[in-house]
């Protein structure tokens, strides 16, 4: 059995549990959050953070509330906000909300368990509880990984200037997280060290189960050479070679889609990038 088989059966199972527009709701707890933190001056981050030892003395709602903690806490956190709901309603369309769901709620449960293996392992090392505090930062790293991986040349204004494709942000990210890894591990400060790695494993894991779903196999590929090589010839100006079997789009009408054909379906069907994993499959 095949890892996306495996998240198929799940979808057919569950798929009815998950949660739409899930992006909405995580952006309206961080406006929550920072709401409540101009208030306190800042002291309700003590209450709500992710402190993995105070979280085995009880404190069980730091498990939810650190979702509640804003990834930034200046004026321009309103903007950074907008931006991962742009990119998370993205993904969601893209993927369907039930993936959607399993990859968020993945990067959740994988920063309870990397927090916890970093504060066991500073425990170790030290022999002192030493406070690991995990937050949202690499679920949202996480995020706009995803996004640029299937998004590549996607472009965003960088400093409300410069038009930069989403690819180079990320390469500049990865190098970003080397070098904190690396000065952690000059410190020997391993705790941290695998509280960013664990909290990063469903990016890892989660487009290595799904890898074929994110790029066009092989069989395609020839099905859409083969197709244009067909079409090039005798299509005259204006008719289009792309269209999706769903929503009826083609090249022409939005330059910027990716149209793929499905190795599900029998026949030659041809799907936009929204409409790829979400369609239902022609036997």
């Amino acid at each position: 059995m095949s890892n996306e088989s495996f998240l198929s059966k799940l979808e057919r199972k569950w798929g009815r549990y998950a949660i739409r527009n899930l992006t909405t709701y995580l952006c309206l707890m961080y406006a929550i959050g920072y709401v409540i933190m101009l208030f306190t001056n800042g002291m309700s981050f003590l209450f709500f953070n992710l402190d993995m030892s105070l979280v085995m003395k009880g404190q069980i709602w730091r498990l939810f509330t650190f979702l509640l903690i804003p990834p930034d806490y200046s004026i321009l956190v309103i903007i950074t906000i907008l931006f991962y709901w742009s990119i998370g309603t993205s993904m969601e369309q893209t993927w369907g909300t039930f993936y959607y769901n399993v990859y968020m709620i993945g990067g959740i449960l994988f920063t309870w368990i990397g927090t916890f293996l970093g504060w066991v392992v500073s425990y170790l090392i030290t022999g002192e509880s030493n406070a690991i505090v995990g937050s949202s930062y690499y679920l949202l790293m996480s995020l706009f990984l995803a996004f640029a991986l299937m998004y590549p040349d996607h472009q965003i204004l960088f400093m409300f200037i410069i038009p930069l494709k989403v690819k180079y942000l990320a390469y500049f990210y990865y190098v970003l997280m080397a070098y904190e890894i690396f000065q952690y591990v000059k410190l020997g400060a391993w705790g941290y060290v695998i509280s960013i790695v664990v909290s990063l494993f469903n990016f890892f894991l989660f487009f290595r189960a799904t890898r074929k779903r994110t790029r066009p196999s092989r069989k395609q590929m020839k099905r859409r050479r083969e197709f244009e090589a067909r079409t090039k010839m005798i299509n005259p100006k204006g008719i289009t070679r792309h269209k999706c079997a769903v929503c009826g789009a083609t090249e022409e009408s939005d330059p910027t889609l990716e149209f793929r054909f499905c190795s599900k379906c029998k026949g030659n069907y041809e799907y936009c990038q929204n409409h790829l994993f979400t369609h239902q499959h022609v036997n």
